[in-house]
């Protein structure tokens, strides 16, 4: 019954719900790492080195030039991608899972932020609403921070570092988006790490801490749960359509928050369910607006 069912759904919802289970795996290492006292740094390292050896090896699969061809817009996407990297996981180590993850969900409005400045891009109608939806939920979630008789709240710096990464993901995507013209998507990924990996260490300095053999091996995981999200993501991309496929990403945060219950006994705040709800909307209006407001527009 349940194989009838799995092979009735689209292939790009397969492989999309692939890639939101890895990235949330990786989310809930990256924490249970934290709380044994790895460095966000060293985090990041490790993760760097799991994904160079893989992208390194995919390249040369490939038989490319690991270099590529737009060198400094390369380099620039992979310091854009380290930053952002490094506050998301900050913001995982500081945050309960599900608010990390709803909160890296707001890129969209960096992006249509960005795309307007940057390329001059017409806001569309459906990208405003998400806009409002997305700064109404940011309300939501950050509102008993701001007030001091409710007790549950939300560190501030986390949520602010938690938006960086976001809005470093958008510039990432821009560049990619960029990128695309001239590059293999191997080289563009394994630009990342040969950022990342000497950035991180250069940061952790005397800092490290050894970890133990289990350590190591929630570390590696780290990067192997990375690669299966990426890999899940590019797959359904180019097996279903963009917008449908990216809006199944956002059982990421399903998966986050069952994680978070289940390993940190983190259950979500009201504030979290209704600002949550809120951004998810506002994006999936944003991914499907257009269909939605093609009959008003008709009238």
């Amino acid at each position: 019954m349940l194989g009838q069912v799995y092979t009735q759904v689209p292939v790009g919802v397969r492989f999309m719900l692939l890639s939101a289970l890895g990235f949330a795996l990786m989310s809930a290492c990256v924490k249970y790492v934290s709380h044994y006292g790895i460095p966000v740094f060293e985090i990041v390292a490790a993760r760097a080195l799991v994904s160079l050896v893989i992208s390194y090896l995919d390249v040369k699969r490939k038989r490319l030039s690991p270099w590529g061809n737009n060198k400094s817009l390369l380099l620039v996407r992979g310091v854009i991608g380290t930053f952002a990297l490094m506050c998301v996981y900050y913001s995982v180590t500081t945050l309960p899972l599900a608010e990390a993850t709803i909160l890296q969900y707001v890129h969209p409005v960096f992006t249509a932020l960005l795309g307007l400045v940057l390329l001059k891009e017409r806001i569309q109608t459906s990208t405003i609403i998400c806009i409002v939806f997305c700064l109404a939920g940011l309300g939501f979630m950050i509102q008993p921070s701001l007030n001091s008789g409710i007790e549950y709240e939300l560190p501030l710096f986390s949520v602010m570092t938690a938006l960086l990464g976001a809005l470093g993901s958008s510039v990432a995507y821009v560049i990619v988006r960029k990128l695309s013209q001239t590059e293999d998507s191997s080289v563009i990924i394994m630009y990342f790490p040969l950022i990342a990996l000497p950035v991180s260490l250069l940061l952790i300095w005397d800092n490290f801490v050894w970890p133990s053999l289990y350590l190591t091996l929630l570390l590696v995981l780290v990067g192997i749960f990375t690669q299966i999200g990426q890999y899940g993501l590019t797959k359904a991309m180019q097996t279903q359509a963009a917008g449908k496929a990216s809006a199944y990403s956002y059982i990421q945060i399903v998966f986050s928050a069952l994680l978070g219950v289940w390993i940190f006994d983190e259950i979500p705040s009201i504030w979290t369910f209704l600002g949550g709800g809120l951004i998810v909307t506002g994006a999936l209006i944003n991914v499907f607006g257009h269909q939605l407001l093609r009959p008003f527009q008709r009238g």
